[in-house]
């Protein structure tokens, strides 16, 4: 069944609850998701994204619930991600000819996944779509996340479809972002933006500066996912700017493994002494080959600086260790510290290699790091615990 928002709008997309994962296993999703999709009732009929392949058939089937599909007059694919676009083929063998509005980055990443040639209309920003009461202007977002994206903008119900952005992967049957338990909801917020929007910050920068600055009244934020921002929807805007701003708060995260429990100890002792030097600091550990990568990751983007341990195997590194230096390369953080730590018995290449790959995912490495040979006694661990805290003197 659908949801109606407004008089003229209604959600017509898919709660999904059981979602552990999203981009294959890259992504956790505890709290499930949604896909969302909208229809559009004024003087024409306009289908605003659609869902998940898995629920293609699903989302059709409840489609011809609302609504005739032929009186759907157009379709408007802001992002063509398959989450997003997957139901358009069913979609489209009942209603071929209905055009479809995206970006031409998203006419081809279209006929790239479905390889069909549809009635495609490609549209800039500033572009529009008078619907009758209502006029759909067309806002490019290329980069947030992907090369096709764009929002859209309906006047008279002052709505911003504004796809990925804003969004979560968070799974609510009540749409609307005062409905929920807003801990959860900035959780996974910031989670997702960590760990999906963080490499083009530059991007969400300029493109809101250039939403805000048409000036244009804001009732409501449609996001493809995760909740509805109806109250005080500038709240998310003010958040992602913030975010974009080379993110940092008042931590230090310090992520290990460890084969015999050294590097473990060596961590703790390690943040002892940044505790002692400086209580105001919050400090996390996680385990790296336990603790959920996507969590840690936004661990990351949260700190101002962090302590990567590792022992030495095979000459080089614990795959889990190596895994999220990989993914922060990637995501290319910007205004971080860092330092490498880990035991070994004979070779003990960790930390040497540790570095460089701290200094090539763009940390700022502040020292050699730290080696232990063996198990820490008790004089190693107060050399470790002085380590932490001359750390937290290198911060300042």
């Amino acid at each position: 069944m659908g949801k109606k928002i407004t008089d003229k709008v209604t959600w017509v997309g898919k709660v999904d609850w059981e979602l552990n994962y999203f981009h294959g296993h890259e992504y956790s999703t505890s709290k499930g998701s949604s896909y969302n999709s909208y229809l559009i009732r004024d003087k024409k009929t306009v289908l605003i994204d659609t869902v998940w392949l898995p629920y293609d058939q699903e989302f059709v089937s409840n489609l011809k619930k609302e609504i005739d599909l032929k009186e759907i007059d157009y379709i408007i694919a802001n992002h063509n991600e398959i989450d997003h676009s997957g139901a358009l083929g069913e979609l489209m063998r009942e209603i071929p000819e209905t055009p479809i509005y995206c970006t031409a980055n998203g006419a081809k990443i279209i006929k790239g996944h479905y390889h069909q040639d549809w009635n495609f209309v490609t549209v800039k920003t500033g572009d529009t779509l008078n619907i009758g009461e209502s006029t759909l202007t067309f806002v490019e977002a290329p980069m947030l996340h992907w090369p096709d994206s764009m929002m859209t903008y309906m006047s008279g119900e002052n709505i911003l479809f504004s796809n990925d952005a804003f969004g979560q992967h968070y799974a609510t049957e009540s749409l609307y972002n005062d409905k929920v338990d807003n801990c959860e909801l900035f959780a996974e917020a910031i989670k997702y933006y960590a760990n999906i929007l963080t490499p083009f910050s530059r991007f969400v920068t300029k493109k809101i500066e250039e939403v805000l600055s048409f000036n244009l009244p804001l009732n409501l934020i449609c996001t493809s996912h995760g909740v509805i921002w109806k109250n005080e929807p500038a709240q998310i805007i003010e958040k992602y700017m913030e975010w974009a701003n080379n993110y940092q708060e008042n931590q230090i995260t310090i992520i290990y493994d460890t084969m015999w429990e050294s590097t473990r100890k060596m961590g703790e002792a390690i943040a002892k002494g940044i505790m002692e030097t400086d209580p105001s600091v919050t400090v996390k550990l996680f385990n790296a080959s336990k603790e959920d990568k996507n969590d840690i990751i936004t661990e990351i983007f949260k700190s101002k600086a962090i302590l990567v341990g590792c022992p030495t195997v095979n000459n080089g590194l614990l795959h889990s260790i190596a895994g999220i230096l990989e993914m922060a390369k990637g995501l290319k953080f910007k205004n971080k510290k860092a330092a490498a730590f880990g035991s070994y018995g004979w070779s003990g290449e960790s930390v040497k290699q540790l570095t460089e790959k701290l200094k090539d995912a763009g940390f700022e490495v502040i020292n050699d790091g730290i080696r232990s040979l063996w198990v820490p006694d008790c004089d190693e661990v107060t050399k470790l615990v002085d380590y932490g805290k001359s750390y937290v003197s290198m911060l300042k």
